[in-house]
């Protein structure tokens, strides 16, 4: 079901991840007003005082801790997550030990007890119940909200992600009170803020098919994410552009705070900017371009600080570049959404972007600049040339535009 508002989008749905080499396997996307959540399906333990789960070398993997009980030691020392795999209980290896036998060790550590353990990154494949007709498991749609950091204590687990072993209930522990759910739990959390997201295969012009990937501004990637259909890999990508974008216009208001307003930043976001040599091995790399004051900045990185805008890896003023949306028939390659930035030295830098509307709101941003900077410059003088002959073009904010001859300074068409 999806909630819409004007302001935000709020859009959940089934897709598939592939994660890495391994087999795509199915999540659930909840797209909120500044994240995106990544989730999977698990069966956890709800109720009950062990916080021990199944797992042992009867399946060839550590017990993985699968609850903790609130207010108890081991939730209040803060070091012990859901996902943990016990390693070793008071300096006793337990790592190929079966269940029942952890269970045993557990019982008999004493009061004081010491666990070394290590967090699976993912959950293999046995851990999520088949909820049969026979099975007590209850099921649930409500997301445990629960997630473990990405910790390790420095030991690696060998186990095989595609293992498609299951226990039955009977195998899980029968202790008075258990009692298990099937619930999406949060596998991965993308921050939208600075995000960006592309269908396009990194630093190339081969967009994949129904799919795309969102890469927080820490680097974190969604993986690739596989939808339905193609409408609904567009609907995603609308939805998460459209709350970007906000994110990005909320962000731009804070910050302008901090700017007198000859320098207020008009718009900025993420691009794709095609290398201008054709032998490189990536095509296109990620750019964060930013219109501010009377200048076109461009930074490998969003700015943070104010000293991050005096980095940037170019800068152009504005009233010396023209922004020129590319039609079909001038797109030097298969990608869509295309702008070049002509500047007064020759140079032009050709970008990508994801959808027209990315492409709409980078023609206004331009057009807003370069008004704002006329407006503050309020006359300028341009070369140019008209049938072979050399002319002067001036812009005039109050009385509009005169074009003369260079050389007589003779006015060839009235003022406008």
């Amino acid at each position: 079901m999806d909630f819409r508002t004007a302001c935000e989008e709020t859009k959940t749905g089934i897709c598939l991840l592939q994660d890495g080499n391994q087999e795509p396997f199915k999540v659930r996307l909840h797209l909120a007003k500044d994240i995106l959540m990544i989730q999977e399906q698990d069966v956890i333990c709800v109720s009950g005082e062990p916080f021990y789960s199944g797992g042992g070398a009867e399946h060839n993997i550590p017990v993985v801790v699968s609850k903790i009980s609130k207010e108890q030691r081991a939730e209040l020392s803060g070091l012990l997550f859901i996902g943990d795999a016990i390693l070793q209980i008071n300096g006793i290896n337990v790592r190929k030990c079966r269940h029942e036998e952890v269970v045993q060790v557990l019982r008999n550590a004493g009061e004081e007890v010491t666990l070394t353990v290590s967090f699976l990154k993912r959950a293999p494949a046995f851990l999520k119940l088949p909820l049969n007709e026979d099975c007590a498991c209850a099921p649930s749609d409500q997301s445990s909200g629960t997630s473990s950091p990405l910790c390790d204590s420095g030991l690696h687990l060998n186990y095989h992600p595609n293992n498609t072993d299951t226990l039955s209930c009977s195998s899980w522990p029968t202790s008075p009170g258990l009692r298990w759910e099937k619930r999406w739990c949060d596998l991965r959390l993308i921050p939208l803020l600075h995000s960006r997201f592309s269908q396009y295969v990194p630093g190339t012009d081969l967009s994949r098919q129904n799919a795309f990937q969102v890469i927080a501004v820490d680097g974190v990637c969604s993986g690739i994410i596989q939808c339905l259909s193609a409408e609904d890999c567009v609907d995603w990508l609308q939805a998460i552009a459209t709350n970007i974008s906000n994110l990005t216009k909320h962000n731009i208001k804070k910050i302008n705070r901090n700017f007198p307003v000859n320098q207020q930043i008009v718009y900025m976001g993420w691009c794709e900017a095609r290398e201008q040599d054709p032998l490189q091995d990536r095509v296109y790399s990620p750019t964060f371009l930013a219109l501010r004051g009377s200048c076109l900045y461009k930074f490998l990185a969003p700015p943070v600080t104010t000293w991050d805008w005096t980095r940037a890896e170019k800068t152009f003023s504005v009233y010396e570049i023209m922004c020129k949306i590319l039609k079909d028939s001038d797109l030097l390659d298969r990608r869509k959404h295309c702008f070049t930035v002509q500047s007064e030295s020759g140079e032009d830098l050709y970008f990508s972007v994801e959808l027209e509307s990315d492409l709409t709101q980078w023609e206004r941003a331009f057009q807003t600049a370069t008004f704002l900077e006329v407006e503050r410059i309020q006359c300028k003088t341009y070369a140019c040339v008209l049938e072979s002959h050399l002319m002067g073009l001036t812009i005039d904010f109050s009385t509009g535009f005169i074009c003369f001859d260079a050389a007589t300074k003779v006015m060839c068409s009235g003022q406008l």
